[in-house]
């Protein structure tokens, strides 16, 4: 029986109850989550759920990127709109060790 993630310091068990269960307890938390309108939110699911919460995330029009694990855990960012371009600092300058031809 393992504890299931609802917000900081808010956790659930359900004795009895199968993994598939927790699962699914997990995915409709993610789901209220979303369709709150959220823009953006981080939250703790099980390993084995992070595929699911990435599709189903991604026909919610959220971005799914995947945290920190701890233990079976993993801690998955959700954030709506388009993603930011990643800027690089290029040096066209000899002198700054980047000898570009």
């Amino acid at each position: 029986m393992r504890r299931i993630h609802v917000e900081n310091g808010l956790s659930l068990r359900f004795p009895g109850r199968d993994e598939d269960f927790n699962e699914g307890v997990e995915i409709g938390i993610l789901a209220t989550l979303m369709s709150s309108g959220q823009r953006g939110f981080t939250h703790w699911v099980s390993s084995a759920n992070v595929e699911q919460a990435r599709e189903m995330a991604s026909q919610m029009g959220y971005r799914l990127t995947a945290g920190a694990i701890n233990g079976d855990l993993t801690e998955v960012i959700l954030r709506t709109g388009r993603a930011r371009p990643t800027l690089t600092l290029v040096h066209s300058r000899p002198d700054a060790g980047q000898n570009v031809a």
